[in-house]
């Protein structure tokens, strides 16, 4: 039975999901996942955009494919299932694809960006399958008496709060499992003071809204992060987190599960590369890290003077975001100097002689190349 704060949420299970398939003392486990962003189309501007968008929804259907194979008792969405407020149609697909986990129930909660506001589908929605979404702006309960587990959830019903309005939420129910799901961690999306979350008393607290995956408190307390990335900040692999509880004992893992990964690809240039080196350097680089990820190229060290790679048809044949050179030509400062010391050029030079640090190595190089751009010495 699916019990909220004030009355039932959802009538009793179907006796296939009765005790017959878990009986008490065998662990309950579960899968806790956040900020999927259904609908997102990451990286609108490049060619593979349409593939990204494509790719987090065939990473959610893999996700409930593992949580039908492993025949978890829960899955946890603690919120952002939706890139932004569903509609009906996006609901029934889920519900849909939810009602084919066998052994499986879904609590859910709405995030910031899947709010349920006044009128929204999401606020008067029915699932069929065995799923809960919580309501919005206020706690609710979901027991579930054959694994003897109540989930304690709060769903966003608007963009922002800038109250922690978990700082006084406590377990609801005595001798069970109890599983706080909540979503935020900003100071304009809930901010939450941690330590005293982690002293509230829930066997386990299931975050969302942090897109990379950050365990707080040891088997008690985490962020999953999103499935799939969502843009070149997210770098790093993304997954989900699979738990068991037993005796009054958490244990997590987490599994990546990200079908590609954004990745910041560093070279050092040397003064001796020629432009077939550098770009093969490169090629090899991402053919060992993988091709099927994308890559921000960031370049630094010294370039040959004069030099300007042609880096088309790596970016043809790669996905690369952008490449970024930091890298300094190869001035003989000297020399310059030398033949420049009376006249601005040579001024400039003196400046920046004895810089160190990077800024002014920057400006050193920048300056440079654009007065003898100008021939205004």
């Amino acid at each position: 039975r699916y019990r909220g704060r004030g009355g039932i949420i959802k009538s009793e299970l179907p006796e296939v999901f009765l005790a017959e398939k878990q009986k008490r003392g065998y662990p309950m486990r579960f899968i806790h996942i956040a900020d999927v962003h259904l609908g997102a189309v990451p990286d609108k501007d490049k060619s593979w955009s349409k593939e990204r968008a494509d790719e987090i929804e065939s990473t959610f259907d893999r996700l409930l494919a593992v949580a039908e194979e492993r025949k978890v008792d829960l899955l946890l969405i603690a919120g952002d299932l939706f890139h932004a407020q569903p509609s009906l149609q996006d609901l029934k697909s889920l519900d849909y694809k939810l009602s084919k986990l066998t052994n499986t129930r879904t609590i859910m909660i709405a995030g910031n960006h899947d709010y349920i506001s006044k009128g929204s589908p999401a606020e008067s929605y029915e699932f069929t399958s065995n799923t809960v979404l919580m309501p919005a702006d206020t706690f609710s309960n979901a027991y579930l008496d054959d694994i003897n587990v109540c989930v304690t959830g709060f769903s966003f019903g608007q963009v922002e709060y800038t109250e922690d309005v978990y700082a006084d939420i406590m377990p609801q129910m005595e001798d069970v499992v109890n599983i706080l799901l909540a979503h935020g961690g900003d100071e304009k999306h809930i901010p939450i003071n941690f330590r005293q979350m982690a002293e509230a008393g829930f066997d386990y607290c299931a975050l969302g809204h942090i897109h990379k995956p950050k365990h707080i408190v040891k088997n008690k307390m985490a962020y999953p992060g999103s499935l799939e990335p969502l843009d070149r900040t997210e770098t790093g692999r993304h997954g989900f987190i699979y738990g068991q509880i037993k005796d009054g004992e958490t244990k997590i893992r987490w599994e990546p599960f990200n079908c590609r990964s954004y990745i910041n690809l560093g070279l050092a240039v040397k003064p001796e590369y020629s432009e077939a080196k550098i770009l093969d350097v490169l090629a090899k680089q991402m053919e060992n890290m993988g091709t099927q990820n994308i890559y921000r190229i960031i370049l630094s060290g010294h370039m040959a003077n004069g030099l300007k790679p042609d880096f088309s048809g790596l970016m043809r044949n790669y996905r690369i975001y952008e490449i970024v050179d930091n890298t300094l030509c190869e001035y003989d400062l000297d020399k310059l100097h030398l033949d420049n010391e009376d006249n601005l050029l040579g001024k400039f030079i003196e400046r920046f002689a004895d810089a160190e640090d990077e800024i002014s190595k920057h400006a050193l190089k920048y300056g440079v190349e654009a007065i003898l751009a100008t021939g205004d010495k």
